[in-house]
């Protein structure tokens, strides 16, 4: 058994080795520049960097920006995905292709989304053909505040069939008597949905919501790609911050805003976990 365990060691080494040289030990390092004054002696400087860049304006409007941006996409996700897979929770004709529908523009290249996206939302696009037929006058999506409209319907429109699918899966599993004795209380669709779908796939719930905010701080690709390093002051993330200093080598702001929002990260999903423990009880009681 003894021998076993060594050599299941040195099969594993490679990989744990790759782990630390390329996680582990750049995640201490940055640690060590958000410390450091980034001169020629690299002299420690205590929290002077989080305090310079949490004062400074421009890391204050990208930080506000992709909270508000995350905290608006991951709960449009988490409805509209709830509420579809509920509605195709039972299998009909037809049902797998409109789950193949919803899931392939998770699947699509983000460069082929992008090229439809600027085709669609173009001045001469069909998003604008529309708002002509309807009697408006047409936008100019792509600039100014209006680009925040593209890139949430964006976002949603890439991620919406993974929590859609994650959900029908969970939703499987919850017994059909409990539908069926709701329906002859005289429970409806909605009031079905939330207080006997919801409690009995709560940790799913609670998984899609996660995912959905992780993806909702990664949006800034399909923003650089569209508005470029320096978007409208609408749509500029935390991400453009980091970007931008770290084209300028300014090591020190660009792993104190990291860590930074690293730690908002972590705080925000122990507040969901916290809500969820909580909710996970009261239901039990």
């Amino acid at each position: 058994m003894f021998t076993r365990k060594k050599t299941v060691w040195l099969y594993l080494a490679p990989g744990l080795l790759g782990l630390l040289a390329f996680y582990f030990v750049p995640f201490f390092w940055g640690v060590w520049f958000s410390l450091t004054d980034g001169t020629i002696d690299n002299k420690f400087v205590g929290f002077q960097n989080y305090l310079d860049v949490w004062q400074n304006e421009i890391f204050q409007l990208g930080l506000k920006n992709t909270l508000e941006l995350s905290l608006l996409c991951a709960p449009v996700i988490f409805v509209l995905s709830f509420l579809l897979a509920s509605l195709m929770r039972k299998r009909v004709a037809g049902d797998g292709f409109f789950r193949n529908a919803l899931l392939m523009p998770y699947l699509m290249p983000s460069a082929a989304m992008l090229i439809i996206w600027l085709l669609m939302f173009d001045y001469g696009g069909v998003v604008n053909r529309v708002v002509v037929a309807l009697g408006f006058e047409r936008v100019f999506w792509l600039e100014g505040g209006a680009l925040r409209v593209p890139i949430v319907l964006l976002y949603i429109w890439k991620n919406l069939g993974f929590s859609v699918v994650i959900f029908t899966a969970a939703l499987q599993a919850v017994p059909e008597s409990l539908y069926e004795y709701a329906a002859l209380e005289g429970a409806g669709f909605f009031r079905r949905q939330f207080s006997i779908t919801l409690p009995q796939v709560l940790p799913t719930a609670f998984l899609v919501l996660v995912l959905a905010m992780v993806n909702a701080f990664k949006i800034f690709k399909e923003v650089y790609v569209i508005g470029g390093a320096y978007p409208e002051e609408s749509v500029y993330t935390l991400q453009h911050y980091m970007n931008n200093k770290f084209a300028k080598l300014d090591y020190q702001d660009v792993t104190t805003a990291a860590y930074s929002f690293a730690v908002i990260v972590i705080v925000l999903f122990l507040l969901m976990y916290r809500t969820k423990a909580v909710r996970q009880g009261e239901s039990a009681a």
